[in-house]
């Protein structure tokens, strides 16, 4: 989770967020070396007193800084695609998680076992356990197995909502009357925090999502005890 004066990104809970972070390091890295070179010639601009009187065109200097950006630009392009269709990419999913969106709170479904079901809301602050993180914590956790391949399935039934987990790089509009899927790879266990990111009313900011990865075999004893009950 996001902690006091953090600027960076999450650290990544999946692949697909790890692959993320270095697109964003690849970027900012050429952000970096073309407004240090411009710059640069900015400063020997207004710093310099050459003059030339005779100085109507530069075609090579014209098409020098033509031909680069667009090269610059390829090598931002290509990897982005990349992961524009990796991001896509549906694979055999294990688990199907289907997350519905309410003012203000969200109704989770695991479609693949029977009658699992619940709806997950926020703990009030005066309700929190000493250990529990402010607008942040939930009554009923979604509980989800690492190392699995799991496919998330996002509606709302009112407005449009957004379920958001950083860590996971997911970030899925729910929209009434559609249905939204992707996928994601938990690759480590833990507790995952993401919130709404479409403003959606009055308590916008107070319908949380907190994940919970878990071994497989964790998981099945999870769903079994539900499905007892």
């Amino acid at each position: 989770m996001s902690t006091w004066a953090n600027l960076g990104l999450q650290d990544s809970a999946s692949p697909l967020m790890e692959q993320l972070i270095f697109f964003h390091d690849h970027a900012l890295l050429i952000l970096v070396m073309i407004t240090m070179l411009v710059g640069y010639l900015m400063f020997m601009l207004f710093f310099n007193n050459y003059v030339n009187r005779f100085l109507l065109h530069g075609q090579l200097i014209e098409m020098i800084w033509t031909i680069l950006p667009a090269i610059i630009l390829l090598f931002i392009a290509l990897p982005s695609l990349r992961l524009l269709y990796l991001l896509d990419e549906i694979n055999e999913p294990s688990v199907t998680l289907k997350s519905i969106g309410h003012q203000w709170y969200w109704s989770y479904e695991y479609s693949d076992f029977n009658n699992i079901e619940f709806d997950s809301y926020m703990i009030p602050t005066n309700e929190l356990m000493t250990d529990g993180f402010r607008l942040l914590d939930v009554d009923n956790r979604v509980v989800l197995p690492m190392n699995s391949q799991i496919r998330i399935l996002v509606t709302a039934a009112d407005v449009i909502h957004s379920w958001t987990v950083p860590a996971l790089g997911v970030k899925v509009d729910g929209t009434p009357g559609r249905l939204n899927q992707t996928n994601f790879f938990i690759n480590r266990p833990g507790l995952f925090y993401g919130q709404c990111s479409e403003i959606c009313g009055a308590n916008h900011s107070f319908m949380p999502i907190v994940i919970e990865s878990v071994p497989v075999n964790y998981f099945i004893k999870w769903i079994s005890s539900n499905n007892s009950s």
